[in-house]
């Protein structure tokens, strides 16, 4: 399938359609995780009541992040394109859902995205769990087959390929995955002169 032929596309949105911002190694240190675990999944594991606190500052942190936020090259453009065309599009996020739409008002496509096509966290489960994007390809009634994820890590990535989806690989030199990737480009900009 042609990049041009695909009209449901689901978005990564921090380092995909934003240029990354989030200090990981600053946000392991705070919450005390160990450089080999994941974020999400080592609160996940945490008694409640400390993983509640290590949310609650996490939120904090990524509101900080979110509202600086700023488009990566050609995101705006791509998604903006995507939309008079008719596409259907969708966020799939580790971040929180208000957070996002924070985000996406920041860098200017906010009002591109139904707001009940913008999942987080806390509506699916985090990437590379499939689950979000199995969710949009039941509300949008599409086999993930015709369906693209596009995103700038390995979780995106997995996450597309457990799905069943296209993906794409953006703001990467290089594609350190290419078992999970069916196309590589170097930025949105890019991605827009394939479609």
């Amino acid at each position: 399938m042609k990049l041009s032929e695909i009209r449901h596309w689901v978005f990564d949105m921090d380092g995909t359609l934003t240029i990354a911002a989030h200090d990981f190694m600053a946000i392991r240190a705070e919450l005390d995780i160990p450089l080999e675990d994941d974020i999400l999944g080592h609160l996940a594991a945490l008694p409640a009541e400390e993983a509640a606190a290590k949310h609650a500052w996490l939120l904090e942190h990524e509101r900080e992040v979110a509202l600086a936020s700023r488009a990566a090259t050609g995101a705006v453009t791509l998604v903006r394109t995507l939309a008079e065309r008719g596409h259907c599009l969708g966020i799939l996020t580790r971040n929180a859902r208000e957070l996002a739409h924070i985000t996406l008002a920041a860098i200017g496509i906010g009002d591109c995205f139904a707001p009940e096509y913008i999942l987080g966290r806390d509506e699916a489960a985090f990437k590379p769990d499939p689950e979000g994007l199995l969710k949009l390809a039941a509300a949008w009634h599409v086999q993930p087959s015709n369906m693209v994820m596009v995103g700038d890590y390995r979780f995106d990535l997995a996450a597309g390929r457990a799905a069943g989806t296209q993906t794409v690989l953006v703001n990467q030199p290089d594609n350190p995955w290419p078992e999970l990737t069916d196309w590589h480009v170097v930025d949105c900009e890019a991605l827009l002169g394939k479609i």
